[in-house]
């Protein structure tokens, strides 16, 4: 298939500004086959975390040839907290290269957000909007909660889309790819679990497990549900997965109803016109399989985000991946409910979110309490943890799956609650009683 560009999209490629990364945007439209580039309304950068020092030589050879964010840009998290340089336990030379890195996109016009949740500090495209973002759990909150248009990018095509202004037209930036082809149906699930935070990690797991790349609706959840409970739902099928778009039927806005969702009516046939995919159908219900989710399906995927299910004792927890909220916050602060903590404890968050916490008198409790507040970064991606290793517990399905490998920490999975329960004591505290069904 030709790629077809306009005369505004030839100029960019020889612009000196920004004609290496209209090369790069070209290579990625030619690479998946896309017949034309979509204009993006925004981006969300991944490409400013610290991996090698290409990257840094990438971002400096954008920002000397002059090249500037042509759309509102956020940063994803970098490898320091730029605020509190001494948690990081890094060399000279990474420290050093890590802050070049962070700098450079900020010197091409990207707000310096430094957060995997930028959707959480003010960056909300509408709904249908065409947008570039990178990290996996933004793609996934973008696309889904707030039905925003991204496929999947990476380091660094995102930060040429947004150089550019230009994304390949292609996957779920078009209608047609964004119905759901499986049905997940939790209405058997008991009301009093999904009612319970810790089961969206567990749900999302299982759902990155189960349908991989597959866009999914879920049938049967509370239409109640938070954005705080979707987030971490999503974080999770996109870790154990490649999930970037799911729906919640009655829920998130391309799926008012299962019909909706998935292109085809109730009997059979395509969906009547009307709602978020009005004009696209699918031939029939034989196009959408169908999973019940059951008690035992739910059980392993539980099992699977603790490494040491057996551990008796910790010795660190970290929450906030994505980053928390300030509603996660405040649940936090009431839980703690004045105790002090016995083990490290740390708390991810954006710079914004941590302003809004001093405005409202959180953060002193809080660090009195002996929560670290950590920003700019995480304990997953960069060393904050303690060097010594040991048992990490964690409510982050996100950080389950990604803490061994990253940390050298043996992971327990829990509820915020059973996080700090367990911080008081040293023990592993867990509500098992959450799970009967």
């Amino acid at each position: 298939m030709t790629l077809h560009l306009t005369e505004r999209e030839q100029a960019l490629l020889s612009d000196d500004a920004t004609a290496m990364a209209m090369r790069v945007v070209v290579a990625a439209a030619e690479l998946v086959g896309a017949h034309r580039l979509v204009e993006i309304s925004s981006a969300h950068i991944d490409g400013c975390l610290h991996h090698g020092d290409g990257g840094v030589e990438f971002a400096e050879r954008l920002a000397t040839g002059g090249g500037r964010v042509a759309v509102p840009t956020t940063l994803n998290v970098g490898a320091l907290d730029l605020l509190h340089p001494e948690m990081v336990r890094a060399d000279p030379h990474k420290a050093d290269m890590a802050r070049r890195q962070m700098d450079a996109y900020v010197s091409m016009g990207a707000s310096p957000t430094f957060t995997c949740a930028p959707y959480q500090v003010g960056h909300e495209p509408a709904v249908g909007e065409q947008v570039a973002w990178g990290e996996s759990n933004a793609i996934a909150f973008v696309n889904s909660v707030l039905g925003a248009r991204t496929e999947r990018y990476g380091d660094f095509l995102d930060a040429c889309c947004a150089l550019t202004g230009r994304a390949p037209l292609y996957g779920l930036h078009l209608e047609s790819n964004r119905l759901a082809t499986v049905v997940v149906d939790v209405s058997a699930v008991p009301h009093a679990l999904k009612s319970q935070s810790v089961f969206y990690p567990v749900l999302g797991t299982w759902l990155g497990l189960t349908v991989g790349q597959e866009v999914a609706a879920i049938d049967g959840l509370p239409l109640d549900v938070t954005r705080d409970q979707l987030k971490a739902l999503g974080a999770a099928a996109a870790s154990t997965g490649a999930v970037a778009l799911f729906h919640v039927v009655g829920v998130t806005p391309e799926a008012p109803t299962l019909a909706a969702a998935t292109g085809v009516a109730a009997s059979g046939g395509a969906a009547p016109e009307g709602g978020a995919t009005a004009g696209v159908a699918r031939a029939g219900a034989s196009d959408v399989r169908r999973i019940v989710l059951e008690a035992d399906e739910l059980q392993r995927a539980l099992l699977r985000l603790s490494s040491a299910s057996e551990a008796d004792h910790i010795d660190a927890v970290a929450v906030g991946s994505p980053h928390f909220s300030v509603g996660e916050f405040t649940e936090l602060l009431r839980l703690i409910g004045g105790r002090r903590l016995s083990v490290p404890f740390y708390a991810c968050t954006a710079r914004a979110t941590l302003g809004q916490l001093d405005d409202l008198g959180y953060t002193a409790p809080l660090r009195e309490s002996g929560v670290d507040i950590v920003v700019d970064t995480c304990v997953v991606v960069t060393p904050i943890l303690p060097a010594a290793g040991g048992v990490l517990m964690t409510n982050s399905g996100k950080f389950a799956h990604y803490g061994p490998a990253n940390t050298g920490y043996e992971v327990v999975y829990g509820s915020l609650e059973d996080c700090v329960d367990s911080a008081v004591t040293g023990d592993v505290v867990r509500n098992e009683q959450v799970w009967a069904w």
